[in-house]
């Protein structure tokens, strides 16, 4: 017959009822069950112990998946291991407790690994934050008013989805990302208060501008009255932009104003055109005659009085439309120009003092060219080849430069 290796041959049953546990140590007390018979109060205590290995079973199987953390692990494990230590129950209670004893390395092994995979956690967690805090203060040095706010909201929503690191550095760092949001904030207000300030100011000039223009939109002074609008258009760009709401109908007013006073001035002067239209015509006119007699210019003095003839009768005639006069008037400077340049040319042909020059500079040139001829000359006799065709070289460049001053002496002669 097999030896019985149930949790209840760790076990007896006393004469009087009381129950049992063997261990290494000996023999102790488990307890009694009052009106139980002998298999009965065993039953009882080895269901104890039954109880206890589910537990064990489950620690082990939760330890070998993961499926619990570390310092859990580790406090289940104390906790079932005094209850072990202390159970009033039957079976192998050194045994069950030795299963629990040999869990300890691989849940201390878990536990690195996890201390390992928090403490990277950490470091990344810190080294995201750190990059928050300096994108934050990269903002608060900037001006960007309008899409710092933006930045700063997403940020801070990010920030709020990282967990938090030890407690010191975690405030440090959310001290500093607090103080550079709060910071750009007020200097944003500042800076929008400012703005308002200086738009509110430029409302009041515009205001003043448009009362000023009033008085102008009937006047007939039309040059005097387009110099005054230009002045004011140029006061109201410089004075820049007014609050939003209401630069537009400023706007609105003030160039309603001056539609008023340069239509009608376009009207005059369209009226006006249409009356000089005639003088266009006669000088226009004018203009052709004058440059088929003068032009092109062969007799300078002639030129002149027939030029001079031209612009008293064309000074006579009066104002032109606006769309002719400079088409006209380059017309006119263009024929000035070439009787001028022509005048120039014959003053500098029959200057004395500039022909002198002219003889002057041929006369040097034609001597140098004859000493370097002698040289030359000199030079091939006693054999110096090298000093013979320097002073060819020299001759050439002389003759070249004559030949450009005999043009020149001939333009005075001619």
């Amino acid at each position: 017959m097999s030896q019985d290796t149930g949790p209840q041959s760790f076990g007896r049953v006393d004469d009087d009822g009381t129950v049992y546990v063997r261990t290494s140590s000996g023999e102790r007390s488990v307890g009694q069950v009052p009106d139980a018979s002998p298999s009965e109060a065993m039953e009882f205590f080895v269901r104890r112990f039954t109880s206890l290995q589910t537990e064990v079973e489950l620690l082990e199987s939760r330890v070998s998946s993961g499926s619990v953390a570390p310092a859990e692990a580790q406090r289940t494990a104390a906790r079932l291991s005094t209850s072990i230590e202390q159970a009033n129950a039957v079976g192998d209670l050194e045994g069950l407790k030795a299963r629990v004893d040999a869990l300890a390395p691989t849940i201390e092994a878990k536990a690195e690994v996890r201390r390992e995979e928090r403490a990277a956690a950490h470091a990344e967690t810190k080294a995201a934050k750190e990059r928050m805090v300096a994108q934050a203060e990269e903002i608060l040095h900037s001006n960007d008013w309008r899409g710092g706010v933006g930045r700063f909201r997403k940020l801070l929503e990010e920030w709020k989805q990282l967990p938090r690191i030890d407690r010191k550095t975690d405030d440090e760092l959310w001290h500093r990302f607090s103080t550079a949001r709060t910071q750009f904030t007020r200097h944003r207000k500042a800076h929008f208060a400012e703005q308002n300030a200086v738009r509110e100011q430029a409302r009041r000039i515009k205001e003043e501008i448009i009362e000023r223009s009033r008085p102008l939109a009937d006047s007939t002074d039309w040059g005097t009255t387009s110099r005054a609008f230009r002045d004011l258009m140029n006061e109201w760009k410089a004075a820049g932009p007014a609050p939003r709401d209401v630069d537009e109908k400023l706007w609105k007013e003030f160039r309603g104003i001056q539609d008023i006073f340069f239509d009608a001035r376009a009207k005059a002067q369209s009226i006006q055109d249409e009356e000089y239209r005639g003088n266009q015509e006669a000088k226009e006119k004018l203009l052709d005659e004058a440059e088929q007699k003068i032009l092109p210019v062969k007799d300078v003095e002639a030129a002149k009085e027939a030029l001079r003839d031209f612009l008293t009768t064309f000074n006579e005639i009066g104002r032109v439309p606006r769309d002719a006069m400079r088409s006209i008037d380059a017309r006119v400077k263009d024929l000035e120009g070439k009787v001028h340049s022509a005048e120039q040319a014959e003053w500098k042909r029959t200057d004395p003092q500039a022909r002198e020059r002219a003889q002057a500079t041929v006369d040097m040139l034609t001597a140098q060219i004859d000493k370097l001829k002698t040289d030359a000359a000199k030079a091939e006799a006693d054999a110096r080849t090298a000093a013979a065709a320097k002073a060819r070289e020299s001759i050439a460049t002389y003759e070249s430069w004559l030949d450009q001053a005999r043009k020149a002496l001939k333009d005075f002669t001619s």
